[in-house]
């Protein structure tokens, strides 16, 4: 096989700049990432459809668009550079698993709008990644979509509940990813692919077709801060038809993120797992003391803290309640398929009662309060582990299934002990790769949150942090 002058690591925001220049036609760069899926997917299992005639198509279509444009400025901002969507998402003429193997299989009729915007933007769309089913679970070992393998070590997973997007990405067989995030999907498989995930603030972007009472949000997974601010300028615009939809950004996030950020910022620091009985790492540890000791020489104040969190058992019956009716409520074809932890949630959710599921909505809203007032009290934002383990094995989850049914949910607790509880406040977290674990090589994250509405201040911060400690160049073995 011939390889592709391109660069398959080449960020999503040069891509489009190199396209607008005419160095590279868009065909010739989604024929680069199809070559890179037909040699790496067999081992990553990455994508779960594809449809490459459709991609090529598309791509002919936006190289004809760019030797018709009079400038470059009158391409939209990523014209021909691929995306693949995360099958949780509808795109029209494509099936829709949410990744179990009971779902119904016809082609969607319309797009979901988060995929529109993408569409708007200039994208094509490059097939659907693996998602765990119904986006319930942070890795993807499933009866319908097989094995996701990370490419920094293919006997663990990539994270999830966007698994896929993150391999593709890592793995260079996509310049940018959409992902969602609805506990930690976006920035579990940042930290465990060597990525920037930023989960956005609650109603930044539009729920689309799906909602979880705002638990969820889209998303992208890159290799840059830049390209993570340029793809939230696609996503965060005004939807007057959103349940959640502030006014239009005053300015793009691509612009703040070049800002220089504030000085004398107050930091919080969280080492321990806000979930008793949960060990962190030492390298998910370390990973935020590398990024404690470069804010602090830049003259930042950092205060350790903890996160007033209630009882465990009070955490996961708000969080589950609104989860478990959230994914009974996905139409299927063959409920008899659907993996054991999803049927015990959907049959626990025939039994909740709107009174209980309200309450559970309460709850989440009474915690979301006490946090958010807690740190806006004290802090401009908070430093923490982005998970409290390193990528686990592939098959690590089945300890102890064969006697529950939820034991999957309960081992992979670690992984999303520090990202859950955003998604119940709604602030905006990021997942940065700035530290490697020494003795297995695989990246580790780190997770910095802000007060609602402040991507801006995250951008800013997350830039500065990968200037300190670039990590482009990394590259996973499997390449």
């Amino acid at each position: 096989m011939t390889r592709s002058p391109i660069d398959p690591f080449t960020s999503a925001v040069e891509l489009a700049a190199a396209i607008r220049r005419k160095e590279v036609s868009p065909v010739e760069v989604a024929d680069c990432y199809l070559e890179r899926m037909d040699e790496l997917d067999p081992r990553l299992n990455a994508f779960c459809h594809r449809a490459d005639d459709d991609v090529r198509k598309a791509a002919s279509a936006a190289a004809d668009v760019v030797a018709r444009a009079r400038s470059a400025e009158d391409l939209p901002p990523f014209h021909g550079v691929p995306l693949p969507i995360k099958d949780l998402l509808d795109v029209a003429g494509w099936p829709t698993t949410h990744g179990s193997a009971g779902a119904r299989q016809e082609p969607a009729e319309a797009s979901d709008p988060v995929v529109q915007r993408f569409a708007d933007a200039g994208f094509v769309l490059l097939g659907k990644t693996t998602t765990s089913e119904f986006g319930a679970l942070p890795f993807t070992e499933s009866e319908a979509l097989g094995i996701s393998r990370s490419p920094w070590d293919p006997d663990r997973t990539p994270g999830g509940s966007s698994s896929g997007a993150g391999a593709a990405v890592a793995a260079g067989m996509a310049p940018i990813a959409h992902a969602e995030d609805g506990g930690g999907s976006i920035r579990i498989p940042a930290s465990c692919n060597g990525l920037v995930g930023l989960k956005p603030t609650r109603g930044l972007v539009t729920n689309g077709t799906v909602s979880v009472e705002g638990l969820g949000t889209s998303g992208v997974l890159t290799r840059t801060v830049a390209d993570t601010a340029a793809a939230l300028d696609v996503l965060a615009r005004h939807d007057p038809g959103a349940w959640w939809s502030p006014p239009t950004p005053h300015r793009s996030f691509a612009a703040a993120m070049k800002t220089d950020m504030p000085t004398r910022l107050r930091i919080g620091a969280l080492h321990d797992s806000p979930i008793d009985g949960i060990r962190v790492h030492p390298a998910c540890t370390a990973a935020v003391t590398v990024t404690l000791r470069t804010l602090e020489s830049a003259g930042h104040h950092i205060v350790d803290t903890h996160l007033p969190l209630p009882s465990t058992d009070e955490l996961v019956a708000a969080f589950t309640t609104i989860w478990n009716v959230a994914g009974s409520g996905i139409a299927l074809a063959d409920p008899d398929r659907v993996e054991p932890h999803n049927r015990a949630l959907r049959a626990a959710a025939r039994s909740i009662d709107s009174w209980s599921y309200a309450e559970g909505v309460r709850k989440t809203e009474q915690l979301s309060r006490r946090i958010v007032e807690g740190f806006l009290a004290g802090f401009d934002l908070l430093v923490t582990p982005t998970m409290a383990c390193l990528p686990p094995l592939v098959g690590a989850w089945r300890a102890g299934t064969d006697d529950d049914p939820l034991r999957p949910l309960l081992n992979s607790y670690p992984m999303g002990v520090f990202t859950s509880v955003f998604n119940v406040t709604g602030q905006p977290a990021i997942s940065i790769p700035i530290h490697h674990d020494d003795s297995t090589g695989l990246p580790v994250g780190v997770q910095i949150v802000a007060a609602p509405w402040r991507e801006d201040l995250l951008l800013q911060v997350s830039r500065t942090l990968e200037l300190a400690h670039p990590w482009t160049d990394r590259r996973p073995p499997v390449r």
